[in-house]
């Protein structure tokens, strides 16, 4: 395999012929504090994609982070708000008029403006549910409260569902939990196949297996840490990871994965690790 160059500021483009980072800071379970702190430690890191969501109850100073950012002596590149990219996401799936207004909170609660990138985040409430929902970010979209449509913790069955409501606007992406201990093939497969991103959340398998013989063995061979291993390992699937941190050292050494590429022979290893490990939950497979 060619090296594949990587930075921070590298970018993937989108099915709506837009473009995202390569790589975002996710702030699940990071306290308004915490989520304040990091973002704003990740920005001057190089970040340009911050993940937040409804119900992390971050959004408010997530976007204070990112517009504090940009309104200081650190910011010598002079980025404007375009520059960074914003994600949230909807707590649950609902009739149309609470998801629309739903939209319009999160967009005032983050105070950027708008919101580039808005998720349903689960296929959680039915099929009426989510494509009404679905229908309030396209709407959104039109209103240029949101950038970009996607969705969360899709399964096939569910990506399948809304793709045959004709939808005007088609999601841009799916973030769903991925690591070489729960690859999600079919459901990797099937967004690679519509042009959807697949994001990765839990990208580090949220420090389970760090001790790993083989996480560990390829770390020491790659002269790498275990955590710059697994980013790495999303990147080359064409995958966004979302590494969450708290930690100003960790955020800064997760995305400095620019230095090496795995080869063809450990990637297969790697995926061999699949042991469909769930760390937190999945709706991918409800009705």
């Amino acid at each position: 395999m060619a090296q594949q160059s990587f930075s921070l500021a590298s970018r993937v483009k989108l099915n709506n012929g837009l473009t995202m980072p390569k790589i975002h800071l996710g702030v699940y379970l990071a306290s308004g504090s915490e989520a304040r702190k990091s973002v704003r430690w990740a920005l001057e890191a190089g970040y340009r994609g911050i993940d937040s969501a409804q119900m992390y109850h971050n959004e408010k100073e997530s976007g204070r982070a990112i517009l504090d950012f940009l309104a200081s002596d650190a910011n010598t590149g002079s980025l404007q708000r375009e520059d960074v990219h914003f994600t949230s996401k909807l707590a649950s799936n609902s009739a149309y008029n609470s998801a629309r207004k739903a939209i319009t909170t999160s967009v005032k609660e983050c105070g950027l403006g708008y919101i580039d990138l808005f998720l349903l985040h689960s296929p959680y409430g039915g099929k009426k549910a989510r494509l009404d929902s679905w229908r309030a970010v396209e709407d959104a979209i039109d209103d240029g409260e949101i950038k970009i449509g996607g969705v969360s913790n899709y399964g096939v069955k569910h990506l399948q569902e809304l793709l045959d409501s004709k939808p005007r606007i088609l999601p841009a992406v799916n973030q769903i939990e991925v690591h070489p201990f729960n690859t999600r093939t079919d459901i990797c497969s099937f967004c690679q196949e519509h042009d959807i991103i697949v994001e990765a959340y839990a990208p580090l398998v949220r420090a389970l297996r760090m001790k790993h013989p083989t996480i560990v063995s390829l770390s020491k061979k790659y002269s790498c840490t275990p955590g710059q291993l697994l980013v790495r390992w999303s990147l080359q699937h064409g995958y966004v990871p979302l590494p969450k941190s708290v930690n100003k050292n960790r955020i800064i050494e997760n995305a400095d994965i620019g230095g090496f590429s795995i080869d063809d022979a450990d990637m297969e290893t790697m995926d061999g690790l699949d042991e469909y490990l769930v760390t937190d939950w999945d709706p991918t497979d409800c009705s």
